[in-house]
């Protein structure tokens, strides 16, 4: 199950890159931006400025599913099935609904990422598995790899990393470099704003840096969770002295996700606005180079 496959990308890797981003993860980050990225499953977004006023073919094609209320449109979502999923996928003419979410082939979606072998060629490009988590859907990841590394094309892996080591074991022989998320070394914090275990993303990062896998750290900085000095010279130092990583990229949080939120029915946790703290990034970026690592700003 995957949701995006975007070529010429130039933010996730060196070069020019197709990005297949794949469903599925087992954290719960309050600030996520791909919020429909999290279940292995299809999900309906909904966005009633679209909608035109006398159209039933969302009620038609999922009848007791949706519905028109005075306030506008109701998904109910706990109904839904794949039999809805179906009818729904091409029913909207103003694409106000849509669903997220498609069944793919490795060829398939190869077919996709080697129509720009040359690019990749010329720039040092190559293929990324995004997400969600990659690694949540383990078969899929390996054989994309696989194929790639076989046909001569560099690979890449965006990460948390909150997956059984057995999941990522068997995909290293084909991976070029993971760029791999370090949102906290403190499991108290971690769990609190995230939903999850900082000792297994810890534990898994220590066995990639073992393997001698190249890897760029990944900081996504938030305001109450770990957008303060502290914060930062510990991920660093565990970057630096356990990992002996070289690149760190720190990514101030921003709201260009918020929306979705709406758009899936979710509630939305985090901050409402973006980071704005230009002297903390200078000291993130000036605490990474004094741990002996070369630090990037990514917006």
């Amino acid at each position: 199950m995957i949701f995006n496959i975007q070529r010429y990308s130039t933010h996730d890797g060196p070069g020019i890159r197709t990005v297949v981003f794949m469903k599925g993860c087992s954290l719960g980050c309050r600030w996520c931006q791909n919020p429909e990225s999290r279940a292995r499953t299809e999900d309906v977004l909904l966005d009633p400025r679209l909608c035109l006023d006398g159209c039933s073919l969302c009620q038609k094609a999922a009848p007791g599913v949706i519905e028109r209320a005075l306030n506008g449109v109701i998904i109910h979502r706990e109904k839904l099935n794949e039999t809805h999923i179906t009818a729904l996928r091409e029913c909207c003419p103003t694409q106000a609904l849509t669903v997220c979410g498609e069944e793919k082939s490795v060829d398939e979606i190869m077919a996709t990422v080697l129509r720009d072998k040359p690019f990749y060629d010329r720039s040092g490009g190559g293929l990324t598995l995004s997400g969600g988590e990659p690694f949540m859907n383990p078969t899929l990841a390996i054989a994309l790899l696989k194929a790639s590394h076989d046909a001569g094309i560099h690979t890449a892996v965006e990460t948390c990393l909150h997956v059984p080591w057995r999941y990522i074991e068997p995909a290293l022989p084909y991976i070029d470099l993971f760029l791999a998320d370090l949102k906290h070394v403190d499991p108290a914090v971690f769990r609190q704003w995230t939903d999850g275990s900082a000792k297994r993303v810890l534990d898994n990062l220590r066995r990639i840096a073992a393997a001698g896998k190249p890897m760029t750290i990944r900081v996504p900085l938030i305001q109450g969770f770990n957008a303060d000095e502290a914060s930062i010279r510990a991920i660093t130092a565990f970057a630096a002295d356990e990992l002996h990583a070289q690149d760190i990229h720190f990514l101030p949080y921003h709201t260009l996700g918020m929306n979705k939120y709406n758009l899936l029915g979710l509630p939305y946790s985090a901050p409402d606005k973006p980071l704005n703290a230009p002297e903390l990034l200078d000291a993130a970026q000036r605490i990474a180079r004094e741990k002996g690592l070369t630090a990037t700003l990514r917006g």
